[in-house]
């Protein structure tokens, strides 16, 4: 269990990818991006707020067909399910055909293929939707500053500025 777990705990690199004795400078070395500015790997902080910015606008475009009611609770259980599905939406498509969801675009970050191609496409964007829902796979991050998504699509997210 200590091999699969050793790479992603905080500081308890161990090369087991690699073969590298030393753990990287930075976050996103092993790479090839830069240290720090345009094209470095984003940090939890800014991936956290861009999320809560893309829940709080799901929220409100639903808020524009359904009046949410607070005391009705099978009213409630409607809104819920349609901020959702606007959330999977504005998350999905912005992602696939641009790289980022407004979210991410507010705190000038984006999704990147390590490939190098320039749209991250539909299913590598469904997938990053699906594993995002169930929050864990998206709080986890490697050495690298990857999460499991970003590893299981073979994407980063990396700083506009």
């Amino acid at each position: 269990m200590a091999r699969w777990t050793g790479e992603w705990l905080s500081g308890s690199y161990t090369g087991l990818n690699t073969g590298d004795a030393e753990p990287p400078r930075w976050r996103g070395e092993r790479l090839g991006l830069p240290q720090d500015g345009p094209g470095s790997v984003a940090g939890g902080s800014p991936r956290l707020l861009a999320f809560v910015l893309d829940l709080v606008l799901a929220s409100l475009l639903t808020s524009l067909f359904i009046r949410p009611a607070l005391q009705d609770t099978a009213a409630m259980q409607n809104y819920n399910l349609a901020s959702i599905a606007v959330w999977a939406v504005i998350t999905v498509l912005p992602v696939a055909f641009f790289g980022f969801t407004p979210g991410m675009a507010a705190v000038r970050i984006r999704v990147a293929r390590l490939d190098g191609k320039s749209m991250v496409g539909i299913w590598r964007a469904v997938v990053r939707a699906a594993l995002t829902f169930l929050l864990i796979p998206a709080a986890v991050r490697n050495a690298d500053g990857r999460s499991w998504l970003d590893r299981l699509t073979n994407t980063v997210v990396v700083r506009l500025r």
